[in-house]
């Protein structure tokens, strides 16, 4: 994130643009809505500029920028058509450690200005950084579209009942359940269409017949293989809601940054030789913050009914009585494979596929190794990096081919991944030096030969 996104409030505050062509009439007009009071130097300046700015609290002055201009504002804009006389403006305003936006060269300033949705007191603002400013506007004419003129009477009314509903719940997340059900409800939309007067009486006998949660409840949700875009609607909504997040390792940085901002994150992450909170224990958690009332996130990578241990998860809380929710994931045979294009059944190379997990609860080996060694049967190994010679040793021993294809996927959907590919007997010496870490997925069968003609995915030219 190359910026950090500010609302300034700037009734009153002094600000200076330089500049007085159609740039600086725009950022003029917006900072005159937002209430600033404008000094503009410029050697010549737009007759709507003056019209404008007639009021007397503005300065307009038709002559050279001097850097005395910085003198006592808070803001300042470089808008002129001179790069010269713009880098001036940015290094002196920057000296003063003040916010100064650059027109069409964001790296010299140090604020940018966002394209904006008003529906005040709503405002959506969001920015490109400068590198694209009319995707900006591509995107701001879509949400133009998606967001209804009537939110902000919506959130005027909310302003109105925010202390009552203060007063109302004395916990800060019945206060947050509670808005979440009239922003959604037919408090909204009442509002909305323009009916305020029964909005606000509706909301009223809402606030009045609600209580205090006393029990919360859990969101058991797949994160998927690791691309964001891979997750359900149901699960980006309950990840949005959640007051507790209790995640893994295995689980992207992109996916968990779609999770509540403001929530209390909680890492609970195993590696193969080590446990930081052990699973009892994890249990044990999701029991005692739903108690407090809390809606808790429990977010996992891939399904977490596959080599999830979602089950026992579940089945603590059936036990306690607590409230849950399960929202399945892509798996990472599922979604791992299909971004290294490898389908895991093809009529031409495999009619069945199985999963198995790298290893077991014990750390053994003590798998059914006759049942794999049928050719048409893509096998899939959930965590078996560090197992991976003996895979294919027990395979090789107990009968299947040593020419086998096989490949391992290191951080698969993601920009980070990689695809390796050999045979059984040649994996091992292929991966040396190659530095492969988890999470990694393993594909054994004749699918992995269509990986060359088939691959779509290419992050960042790794391969």
């Amino acid at each position: 994130m190359d910026y950090v996104p500010l609302f300034l409030e700037m009734r009153q505050r002094r600000c200076l643009i330089v500049g007085g062509g159609d740039i600086a009439l725009r950022k003029a007009r917006l900072l005159h809505r937002a209430g600033a009071t404008i000094r503009m130097v410029a050697p010549d300046i737009l007759p709507e500029l003056y019209t404008l700015l007639e009021d007397s609290r503005h300065q307009l002055e038709t002559r050279c920028y001097e850097s005395e201009d910085l003198n006592d504002v808070y803001l300042v804009i470089a808008a002129t058509d001179d790069k010269a006389i713009n880098t001036r403006v940015a290094a002196e305003a920057n000296a003063r450690h003040l916010f100064v936006n650059v027109v069409d060269d964001a790296e010299a300033g140090s604020a940018v200005m966002p394209a904006i949705v008003d529906r005040s007191p709503v405002m959506v603002a969001f920015s490109t950084g400068g590198k694209a400013p009319v995707l900006a506007r591509l995107l701001r004419t879509r949400l133009e579209s998606l967001l209804p003129a009537g939110f902000g009477r919506l959130a005027e009314l909310a302003g109105e009942f925010r202390r009552a509903v203060g007063e109302h719940f004395s916990h800060i997340n019945d206060r947050r359940y509670f808005w979440e059900r009239v922003l959604e409800g037919p408090v909204a939309e009442k509002a909305l269409s323009g009916d305020l007067k029964e909005a606000g009486q509706l909301l009223m006998e809402t606030l009045q017949a609600s209580q205090p949660a006393s029990i919360g409840e859990v969101y058991l949700v797949g994160g998927g293989p690791g691309d964001p875009d891979l997750l359900t609607f149901k699960a980006v909504r309950l990840m949005q809601q959640a007051d507790v997040v209790l995640y893994d390792r295995l689980v992207s940085e992109d996916v968990l940054n779609l999770c509540r901002r403001d929530a209390d994150y909680i890492y609970v992450g195993k590696k193969r030789d080590r446990h930081i909170v052990p699973q009892g224990d994890i249990n044990q958690l999701l029991v005692d913050q739903a108690r407090q009332g809390k809606r808790v996130l429990r977010l996992k990578g891939g399904d977490p009914f596959i080599f999830g241990r979602g089950g026992e998860e579940i089945d603590t809380l059936s036990q306690e009585n607590i409230p849950f929710q399960v929202v399945p994931g892509i798996t990472a045979a599922s979604g791992c494979s299909t971004y290294a294009g490898i389908p895991l059944t093809h009529r031409d190379y495999a009619q069945s596929v199985r999963f198995v997990t790298g290893h077991l609860k014990d750390d053994s080996y003590q798998l059914n190794w006759q049942e794999m060694l049928d050719p048409g049967q893509t096998l899939v190994f959930y965590m078996g990096l560090m197992g991976l010679p003996r895979i294919c040793s027990e395979l090789i021993k107990h009968g299947r081919s040593s020419t086998t294809p096989i490949a391992l996927i290191e951080q698969g959907t993601t920009q980070k991944q990689r695809v390796f590919t050999a045979t059984l007997s040649s994996i091992e010496n292929e991966l040396k030096e190659k530095n492969v870490r988890a999470p990694t997925l393993i594909i054994v069968g004749d699918v992995v030969r269509l990986h060359e003609k088939l691959r779509w995915y290419h992050p960042g030219g790794n391969e």
